[in-house]
């Protein structure tokens, strides 16, 4: 089928936006690590081993054993705001609040230890975090 040249013209125009509009798409973030126990929001994956879900207003897994200063990638799955701050020291680490369908990260305690957490909005939700 040939295209008369009429309509030729109209489809270059949209083809570069096009080309534009996927190279700008794939752009990476530029988002800087956050500071010792600060949480971050984060475009990057982490291992599964330094993830943790929040789904049906639960942690998962309820303990995760990491390497002292890992980065530590929180998932909130559910459809409300949740938080992951230490129980004993809400200075120490924590998320913030994680907007639903939102990553966090933060980093782990230096000190090797176990580091109970709770989410400061349903303070029924609780996890260890264990530093090894």
């Amino acid at each position: 089928m040939k295209i008369a040249k009429s309509n030729r013209r109209r489809w270059v125009p949209f083809t570069g936006f096009l080309i534009i509009l996927t190279l700008t798409a794939c752009g990476g973030s530029s988002a800087a690590p956050a500071a010792s126990g600060q949480a971050s929001a984060t475009g990057s994956a982490s291992t599964a081993a330094d993830t943790i879900i929040i789904k049906n207003f639960m942690f998962s897994p309820a303990s995760l054993s990491v390497a002292p200063g890992a980065v530590i990638t929180v998932r909130n799955q559910d459809s409300v705001t949740h938080t992951l701050t230490d129980k004993a020291d809400p200075k120490l680490f924590g998320t913030g609040d994680i907007g639903a369908g939102q990553v966090k990260t933060f980093k782990a305690p230096g000190q090797a230890g176990s580091y109970s957490y709770i989410c400061m909005i349903h303070q029924y939700m609780t996890g260890t975090l264990v530093v090894r």
